[in-house]
């Protein structure tokens, strides 16, 4: 069990079988998950809503220093969204961190960000706080690409010397 491996390294006993099915069914309350999904394989027959919920209760499990969500809200009607966002909030603290990766501001109404960068062409296009996601949801991903193109020529014309 990837729990037990992680435990090991950090020096805590391990979980027997049996200890880890209660730690999974107090996890699963999290993302408000039947436990008649852990009598399935990971994953099997579960619509993207429960898949979302069994990423955030794996994360609930394993206890991650650093998570990774990449369009955590891709698919999720709105009842499944809420619930998936108060699993990322209850879980996230001051020891931890995520980086939570979505095209949509309706995630960030529930999970707000410390933190928002938007890529463009494989860079950072624009830091700053929430209020730039709102931004986003209002003017769209237009002006930052002339933005973002206006920058890199100004950018390269300082490297080399040209104005």
């Amino acid at each position: 069990m990837r729990s037990n491996e992680k435990r090991k390294h950090l020096g805590e006993e391990e979980l027997d079988p049996l200890e880890f099915k209660d730690l999974l069914k107090e996890r699963a309350k999290v993302v408000e998950m039947d436990a008649s999904f852990m009598s399935r394989s990971v994953n099997e027959g579960f619509s993207g809503g429960e898949k979302k919920r069994n990423e955030i209760l794996q994360m609930a499990v394993l206890e991650p220093k650093l998570a990774i969500l990449d369009e955590t809200d891709s698919g999720l009607d709105i009842d499944a969204l809420r619930v998936v966002a108060g699993g990322v909030n209850q879980l996230h603290n001051s020891d931890n961190a995520v980086i939570l990766v979505t095209h949509y501001q309706r995630l960030l109404n529930y999970i707000v960000p410390d933190y928002v960068h938007v890529l463009a062409g494989g860079r950072i296009a624009r830091e700053g706080g929430k209020e730039l996601a709102l931004e986003l949801e209002a003017k769209g991903y237009d002006w930052l690409k002339t933005a973002t193109a206006d920058s890199q020529t100004n950018r390269v014309a300082s490297e080399t010397g040209a104005r």
